[in-house]
Formats: structure tokens, sequence, C-alpha cells
């Protein structure tokens, strides 16, 4: 199988920003509590964005990065549990605002957190049998809609979102060798469906999540390295899923991992799930921290349960 390279990324955040100082005014909770367990400080809410705008503001940053026109591309999968309707789905709206080929198959894709990276190993196969190698991943959510603001463990941790990658493959490429998992649980992380007599709300039991992540992330991570025949010092840069600041340091510590090789933008954006990924990507990119060439080994995790790991090098 031919891998793909990222060849652009692109970002839209919502302009509104609520500040740990503003959550103290709604639950019982200030600044420091959530800094120092979190690591988040600001995230970002949807006032008068929708689900579809963002990603349709990421989607063409990302294109216009590329130097890739609607017409080339082959896919396009978005990643999400929030979109603004079920059907259509997000990615059908997105076709018709960018106005993709009508040949294109546009489809979304819900594994919660993971959902970009689920999304990445999925298009790469799609570019495999498709007459146009480029593709369009996007992560996008819209989570305060299903924030309920009386529960302070969920509502200090979300925030809105989109992030975006065009693809391309190519024969010779390698593949991303990607490494995913999922473990059935509906009790540690929540969403219920329409109409299912539960409210519509985010319902996460944080501890047994922490020490989830903690646990499967470094075991992803080796087994991404050991299918790549690499080490952590082979990588040039990682990217981790923006959950929490405490497990991302975990894991930085566990592989020795250097300050100029991770990123963390939680502080600014919370937890935006499936667009947590990509828009962390983005801003690498446009940092220059990340080039032509780069190995970056990705990796989340998100309710399902599910994770993975991958290695994208970018084009």
């Amino acid at each position: 199988m031919n891998g793909i390279k990222i060849r652009g990324t692109g970002r839209a955040v919502p302009e509104k920003v609520i500040t740990n100082q503003d959550l103290a005014h709604i639950v019982e909770t200030n600044d420091e509590w959530i800094t120092s367990r979190t690591g988040i400080r600001r995230r970002h809410h949807c006032a008068g964005e929708t689900h579809t705008s963002l990603s349709v503001s990421a989607a063409k940053a990302a294109l216009a990065r590329a130097g890739v026109s609607p017409g080339q591309v082959g896919a396009c999968i978005v990643a999400t549990v929030t979109a603004d309707t079920l059907v259509p789905s997000a990615a059908c709206l997105l076709q018709r605002e960018l106005g993709l080929p009508t040949d294109t198959p546009c489809f979304d894709l819900n594994a919660a957190c993971t959902g970009f990276l689920y999304a990445l190993h999925t298009m790469e196969c799609l570019l495999n049998a498709s007459p146009r190698k480029f593709g369009l991943v996007v992560g996008c959510e819209q989570l305060s809609r299903v924030i309920n603001w009386a529960d302070r463990g969920t509502c200090i941790l979300f925030g809105d979102g989109a992030g975006a990658a065009v693809v391309e493959c190519r024969e010779g490429w390698p593949s991303i060798g990607a490494v995913l998992g999922s473990q059935g649980d509906d009790e540690l992380l929540r969403l219920p469906g329409i109409e299912t007599g539960e409210r519509g709300f985010i319902s996460m039991e944080g501890t047994k999540v922490f020490k989830f992540a903690v646990e499967v992330i470094p075991r992803c991570m080796e087994q991404v390295l050991e299918q790549a025949h690499m080490t952590a010092a082979d990588v040039d840069f990682f990217v981790f899923h923006q959950a929490n600041a405490r497990i991302i340091d975990l894991a930085v510590r566990k592989f020795r991992i250097p300050p100029e090789k991770y990123y963390k933008n939680i502080q600014e954006y919370g937890n935006t799930s499936a667009a947590s990924i990509p828009l962390v990507l983005s801003e690498l990119q446009d940092l220059g921290k990340v080039d032509s060439g780069s190995r970056t080994l990705v990796v989340g995790f998100g309710g399902g349960l599910t994770w993975g790991g991958a290695l994208i090098e970018f084009a």
C-alpha cells in the first residue's frame, strides 16, 4: 500500500473566549484549581459560528496552504461527535460549501478524541483506491452545545474548534503505520444519542479516564516505534491529544522527550476532542516547528474507549 504525507494544514476557532475566571461565576471553581489539574486557562466557544462554518474555514486554509484545488480532492472525512446534523453529514455539507466533485466519497467518522487518527488511516486506504490522490481530513467539534454547566468536573474542560489536513498519497511513500484500538465502555465517557431519554450532555469519570490514558499512551507509542523500527530519538516531533497537561507531561518524562520536540496548546483551547490533534499540527506548521520531511509521532485517546498512534511525515 502506498503511503500518505501531510501537504498542508489549517485551523479555525471561535472568537468568543471563556476564561477560568468566567467559569468561577458559573460553578464552584477557580483559576488555580483548573490550571493545576488540567493546564487549561482558556477555551473558545461558538457564538455566531457553527460546526459547518468552522469546518469550512479550516478546510479552506488547509487547501490554500497545500496548493490543492477542491477539484483535486479524492475523498473527504470529518471526524466529529457534534455535527450540526446527523444527516446530512458534516462532510457532505463541507462538500457542498467547498465545491468538491460529486464523485468524492464524503462521510463523518466518530471515534471521539481519537477520531482524527482513525480518519487519517481510513483516508490512506481510500486514496490508494482513488484516481485523485489528495484527501481532506478535518477534525471539528462544537462541544459547548453538549456541556453540563452544573458539572464542574466536565464544564471546565471542553472547547470548540476545527483543524484540517490535506494529505497526498504517492507510490513509494511509507505508510503512516497507524496503531488503532478500542474497548467498548459506556460508563467512563459518555454522550447520549437522540431521544434516548437521557440529557444530551457529556459525562465522564475523570480519574478513571486519566488512569486509562496514562497506561494506553505509552503502550501505543511503543507499538508505533517498534513497527517503524525506530526509537524516540529518531522522531522529529511528538503530538499528543490535548486532554490534560499532566497526561502529556507523564508521557514526555517516560520517553525523555526534550522540550523542543513537543508542544502544548491546551492552555488556550482546552480539550477539543477530534479537533485537538489537527489544531496542534496546524500551529506547528505555522510556527515552522515541522516542515517537509519532518517525522511526527501522533498519539491520542478518547471515549469509546478508543486510542491510536501513527508516524506522519510532512511533504
